[in-house]
């Protein structure tokens, strides 16, 4: 049993979408990051970091996409999804960390711009400057990271549920997919799968 600790609309979409793929036994405990669920002293004793997604486990937790996405695939190893050579893993958590590290915080100095500066100015600065990283980070996504017809190639794997996020990042700073073909072609194969409907449907705010 698994408890997954999410938001609505938030990048725990992409543990929610791996959780249903493996078949998992979990439940949900959603916050409401407006309220300020995600610094309740509850939540905050789960997750210190006062962030979504935290994935409980019979192990103990878990923080952080990369880190919950890696220990799922390889938790249901009969599901095939990571890699098994040390060099093919390592390529996959590469694209997983880029977008963890690169583009998520370039799409998060729209709406969280007061955790990297003080200064009004400095903040709409930033703000503006988004929507144009996102676009840098997309088209390295496009042209770098996307192998096939999923992030590894011919085989879904435990990436494809974090790249599903990229073009609702997209989405939410006028950047469009028509330029994007491989981001487009992803984002269809992935609203083919029943678990990607199964996910979403509990994250219609």
């Amino acid at each position: 049993m698994y408890t997954l600790y999410m938001a609505k609309g938030s990048s725990a979409l992409a543990a929610h979408i791996l959780l249903e793929e493996i078949g998992a036994t979990y439940e949900t405990e959603v916050l409401s990051v407006p309220a300020g669920d995600h610094l309740a002293p509850g939540y905050l004793a789960v997750n210190p970091r006062g962030r979504v997604p935290a994935l409980k486990t019979p192990h103990g937790v878990i923080t952080e996409n990369p880190a919950i996405l890696a220990y799922l695939a390889q938790a249901h190893p009969e599901k095939s999804l990571a890699p098994e050579d040390p060099f093919s893993f390592a390529r996959a958590q590469s694209a997983n960390m880029y977008l963890a590290s690169t583009m998520h915080p370039a799409f998060a100095h729209k709406l969280r711009g007061a955790r990297y500066a003080d200064d009004p100015a400095a903040i709409e600065a930033m703000k503006a400057k988004v929507p144009a990283n996102i676009r840098e980070c997309a088209r390295l996504v496009e042209d770098h990271l996307l192998q096939g017809p999923w992030v590894l190639g011919a085989d879904y794997s435990m990436c494809d549920p974090y790249f599903f996020l990229v073009h609702r990042w997209m989405a939410a700073n006028d950047v469009s997919l028509d330029d994007f073909p491989g981001i487009s072609a992803h984002v269809r194969a992935m609203k083919a799968r029943p678990a990607t409907n199964a996910a979403l449907a509990q994250h219609i705010p």
